[in-house]
């Protein structure tokens, strides 16, 4: 399904039983759980999921089954969750389904990801690192801004596309540090990164692990991590926000959402087995494989969490202007 037939099809998630097929508070799970996630498989939500399968199977007693649907920011996997609204279907969300998807997104109808796919819990984070070309006398964040001041026509960012937390990264980057910078969209991470390799562009804000290769082999150098703290796969980096770029904080983050009608006790439920998953050390060292690290929140604390990011993306989305009409 094309981006715009999903937009124009989400009018429909509006109309939504009052509360989900689910079951009684004692048997539930009672049937296989159902995970969709927004990415291919070998994705990081899709991966994701088969990291914590095993154990989700083990304390609910239940098998579980994931089921790919790219597309639409995040939206084509929720509209699936939310018309199955049968207590066992669930949805892998992040930065950019419930984070910047709402206000990029604006023909959603009457949809709001925050009220209809609320948060179970938040699980990890990916971070992103600032990252040039090795050859370019640039080693830090001052660095960086005196080289692009000094040559403006230079001043440029690649992402994976637009309206991603790359492009948006990249804006924000600009914004708090005062300098223009021009965004050059790309069609996936891969060759956004390879755009900062050939010097098509000056510098790129992604995931950690898409980088990593290329700055272990020296032909690109990472000057900052952009989380507030310091990535514990990368402790000699220091974050943006360390170097002068003041509040910068940002992070690919991953959780679980729900239908706004599943049953409080099935929320409550899976929370508890996913939290504990989390803070369980074999599978922190598989997170930490695929270059994330645990970032748990219980499911107020996220729904809360996830109201701030939107509040905090959606200037930076306007400014940038990133918005689907």
């Amino acid at each position: 399904m094309r981006r715009r037939q999903a937009l124009l099809a989400l009018p429909a998630l509006a109309i939504r039983p009052a509360r989900a097929q689910g079951t009684a508070q004692g048997s539930w799970p009672d049937r296989p759980l159902r995970f969709v996630v927004s990415a291919q498989v070998g994705g990081v939500s899709d991966i994701l999921v088969r990291i914590l399968e095993n154990r989700i199977r083990e304390r609910l007693g239940q098998p579980l089954y994931v089921e790919p649907k790219p597309g639409g920011g995040g939206l084509i996997a929720a509209e699936s969750v939310i018309r199955a609204n049968d207590a066992h279907s669930f949805t892998v969300n992040h930065i950019a389904s419930h984070g910047i998807g709402p206000s990029v997104y604006r023909n959603r109808g009457n949809f709001d990801p925050l009220r209809d796919m609320p948060g179970v819990a938040r699980l990890c984070a990916m971070p992103n690192v600032l990252i040039v070309r090795s050859e370019l006398p640039i080693h830090n964040v001052a660095d960086l801004v005196a080289y692009i001041r000094a040559n403006p026509r230079r001043a440029n960012f690649s992402s994976a596309s637009s309206g991603t937390s790359s492009h948006l990264s990249g804006i924000l980057f600009g914004q708090i540090m005062g300098v223009e910078v021009t965004h050059v969209p790309y069609r996936g991470t891969a060759p956004s990164m390879l755009a900062v390799l050939n010097g098509e562009v000056l510098f790129n804000i992604d995931n950690a692990p898409t980088s990593r290769p290329h700055v272990q082999s020296g032909a690109l150098r990472a000057i900052g991590v952009s989380t507030a703290q310091r990535a514990a796969t990368m402790p000699d980096l220091p974050t943006l926000a360390e170097q002068g770029v003041t509040g910068f904080d940002v992070a690919s983050w991953y959780g679980i959402a729900a239908p706004a009608a599943t049953p409080r006790h099935a929320v409550a439920k899976l929370a508890e087995v996913l939290l504990e998953a989390v803070a369980d050390p074999g599978i922190i060292a598989r997170l930490a494989e695929i270059g994330a690290e645990p970032w748990p929140l219980p499911t107020a604390e996220y729904n809360a969490f996830m109201r701030a990011e939107v509040a905090k993306w959606a200037p930076v989305v306007t400014a940038a202007g990133a918005t689907v009409d």
